[in-house]
């Protein structure tokens, strides 16, 4: 029988979701707890390849497990959640089709991107410091060129081996909000000083989302005007866009079947 789970973890520890030999990453570490599990090999499909340091809140793959059946899933869970590195949690599981695959069964993912505006001690782990002034007001409306059917090798990693470009994204938008530590605990914080960057789509490139959020911080610095995102898109490359921020802000948000 075919299972999805879905889990949330941090990235910090791993190399990236994909097997590499002699580094830890996400798969091998998930494979080879529920192989102990179920004392034999398992192989395990992710919903993407998430980058080393990338972290993932509602994160969902599938595997094949012919002994177990439906009623053994609420405490193969907890035993598995025993076994995980503690910064791998799963959350549920639950029988799929024989034909049902983690990664291309998907049609949407959403990524979503945190920064923080001055120093913070509690939320630095997850969190970008990015402390020159920006017009968010001009950075969502560059982010508005690029919800739609288009080629994004401008924002794509240099060597890549996609087959094609072309993604659909549906949304894109900057937005503040408020950190728990900032509500519950009078921590001093200004309007403004958090912000998140949420983007969803059927499919990303490699480095994609990183390589967005790097420009739009671009426009929101008035270092590029807003209306020239279109123009990169249309025919720019990746030594066009901006820099790749850094990986550890980042988080696989949600996965849609």
């Amino acid at each position: 029988m075919r299972y999805l789970i879905r889990l949330s973890y941090n990235g910090a520890p791993f190399c990236g979701w994909q097997v590499q030999p002699g580094d830890p990453t996400l798969q091998e570490a998930l494979q080879h707890a529920i192989s102990t599990l179920l004392r034999e090999e398992i192989s395990v499909t992710g919903a993407g390849r998430t980058d080393s340091l990338v972290n993932a809140a509602g994160y969902a793959a599938s595997f094949d497990a012919p002994g177990m059946t439906a009623p053994d899933t609420a405490q193969f869970i907890c035993k598995l959640n025993a076994i995980l590195p503690r910064e791998i949690k799963v959350h549920s599981m639950e029988p799929v089709a024989d034909d049902f695959n983690a990664r291309f069964s998907a049609r949407r993912r959403e990524y979503t991107y945190f920064i923080h505006r001055k120093k913070d001690p509690f939320i630095d782990r997850f969190s970008y410091l990015y402390t020159f002034p920006l017009d968010v007001e001009a950075m969502n409306e560059a982010a508005r060129a690029i919800p739609g059917t288009i080629d994004f090798s401008c924002f794509e990693k240099t060597g890549s081996s996609n087959k094609t470009s072309i993604c659909t994204v549906y949304e894109a938008f900057w937005a503040p909000y408020t950190p728990t530590h900032v509500s519950l605990m009078n921590y001093p914080a200004a309007e403004g000083d958090y912000l998140y960057f949420r983007v969803s789509a059927d499919r990303f490139l490699r480095n994609m989302v990183r390589a967005i959020v790097g420009t739009l911080l671009e426009v929101g610095r008035g270092r590029r005007s807003p209306d020239s995102i279109a123009a990169l898109i249309a025919s720019g490359t990746r030594s066009d866009a901006g820099e790749s921020v850094p990986g550890h802000a980042l988080f696989l948000s949600g996965v849609d079947y």
